[in-house]
């Protein structure tokens, strides 16, 4: 499967404090399921895809980086900790998920199969329920207000009316 290549794409962290602005045709998008990436993303796996011919502009504050190898670095919002780059010789690859709209930025191959974790592959086989599907959670998730960055560019955040 092919990106849904668009001239612009943007996106950014969760609590809106680093922004991004994407020119240009997307690279390749993998998934990589190597030890170092499960870390960095405290997940199974790593979904990034490359913006090497791409011009990526940081609109709004900049990732803070770890050095994680010789050869590469990582990052992520200092504030709220997000992954958002991985940087190596080759170019930069953002994270898909802290795109706008990540739907469209499709994996066209993992790596790191080496260290995939067992289950994963089965997950897809789990049975899938709607978030409201909680009756357990129905007044917590009723009651709950989102503080997260919204999935466009704003011109401040967070809005001046909602200090709470």
């Amino acid at each position: 499967m092919s990106l849904d290549n668009r001239p612009i794409y943007t996106g950014g962290c969760q609590c809106g404090a680093v922004r991004f602005r994407v020119e240009g045709a997307l690279g390749d998008a993998s998934v990589c399921h190597c030890r170092m990436c499960q870390k960095a993303f405290g997940s199974f796996y790593a979904p990034l895809v490359s913006v090497r011919e791409a011009k990526l502009v940081w609109t709004r504050g900049a990732p803070k980086e770890f050095r994680s190898s010789n050869h590469a670095s990582r990052g992520f919002c200092e504030n709220c900790g997000t992954p958002l780059t991985y940087v190596a010789p080759d170019g930069i690859a953002l994270a898909i998920g802290a795109f706008d709209e990540p739907d469209g930025i499709v994996p066209a191959i993992q790596w790191g199969t080496e260290a995939k974790l067992p289950y994963v592959d089965g997950i897809a086989a789990l049975p899938g329920m709607g978030t409201m599907a909680d009756q357990e959670a129905a007044d917590f998730l009723a009651s709950l207000v989102s503080y997260q960055h919204p999935d466009h560019d704003t011109e401040t955040w967070p809005p001046e009316d909602d200090k709470e």
